[in-house]
């Protein structure tokens, strides 16, 4: 079974997908007809359309992908879904854990898969890496580290408008969340955050303390005005677990660190995160897999999203029956 896909928008990042070598796309929308023509031409697609709604009512698409700005996430995944379309909607689907929620709710009625496309999470290395934490290889984890930042966006671009939930913790910080979480095992049970305000009032700049289960501690900075950085990283009390720029998917190696020296390299080979994204999505349309990400780690991101943002909001930490 190949899905055909639609693409709700000609956002750059939908690249990605077109050249993963996987699925087979279909239709593009664009709120500009002729950007959606251009688009098509460029990459092969067989239909463009000038509404986004014109190509939810295509009978030839079965599944649409959402990489719109944040704040139309959840509104244009649920109107995919009742349109009877499955959904891959671009990460973060959204800071409001009630709107991710009501997304699944439709997804659920309606019989349909829906996906958060944090690509990165279906590449091989990150399955390896927890596999050594789990194996022992750096001891008990005590500290997660996590860094996703760059510089030099125009002042116009979405990611620094508020009005379009931009920002730094949205952008990449979603990225470090979703990496403390997965090493960790579990969702934090009490976050703290700081950030320093740009654009039109979004977060430029973000620092967080996360406090998992088992005193795991973890820390993050993400933002879009200081120098590019992209790691993560396990410390356990015998050793540390270091992953360079595992978000992008480019890397395959797991360097494991004692005394401050470098003491294995795991090389877990290359693969395509967006080949494998699509492959679990076809596979959970098919019912032969659950979906990588579904629900419960949908809803666990935003809540965490949302929780720092009430953290700097009321300059304090907030635990975990908070919110």
């Amino acid at each position: 079974m190949s899905l055909r896909w639609g693409l709700l928008s000609t956002a750059s990042i939908t690249g990605a997908l077109l050249h993963s070598g996987h699925g087979e796309f279909v239709a593009v929308a664009s709120r500009s007809a002729d950007r959606a023509e251009a688009f098509a031409r460029e990459n092969g697609i067989p239909r463009a359309y000038g509404s986004y709604e014109d190509l939810l009512a295509d009978p030839e698409v079965d599944s649409v992908y959402v990489p719109l700005p944040n704040s139309l996430h959840v509104p244009w995944s649920i109107r995919a879904l009742e349109a009877g379309k499955h959904v891959l909607c671009e990460k973060p689907m959204s800071r409001h854990p009630e709107d991710v929620e009501r997304a699944f709710d439709v997804a659920e009625r309606e019989g349909l898969v829906l996906m958060e496309a944090f690509m990165w999470r279906h590449h091989p290395q990150l399955e390896r890496a927890r596999e050594l934490i789990a194996d022992g290889t750096i001891g008990a984890l005590r500290v997660i580290r996590a860094a996703f930042s760059f510089a030099g966006r125009p002042a116009d671009d979405i990611r620094l408008q508020r009005e379009l939930e931009g920002g730094g913790l949205m952008d990449v910080g979603c990225y470090c969340i979703s990496g403390c979480r997965a090493l960790a095992g579990a969702d934090p049970k009490r976050v703290y955050g700081e950030q320093v305000v740009g654009g039109d009032g979004v977060d430029v700049a973000f620092a967080a303390t996360l406090r998992f289960p088992g005193d795991v501690l973890a820390t993050f900075d993400c933002g879009m005005s200081y120098a590019p950085r992209d790691e993560l990283e396990a410390v356990g009390d015998e050793g540390s677990l270091f992953l360079d720029d595992p978000w992008h998917g480019r890397e395959s190696t797991i360097e494991v660190r004692r005394d401050n020296r470098t003491a294995d390299r795991f090389e877990v080979g290359p693969a395509n995160s967006y080949a494998l994204e699509l492959r679990n999505f076809e596979a959970a349309v098919r019912g032969e897999a659950p979906p990588l990400l579904g629900r419960e780690d949908a809803i666990a991101q935003a809540r965490t999203i949302a929780a720092l943002y009430r953290s700097v909001d009321e300059g304090r930490p907030i635990d975990h029956d908070e919110r």
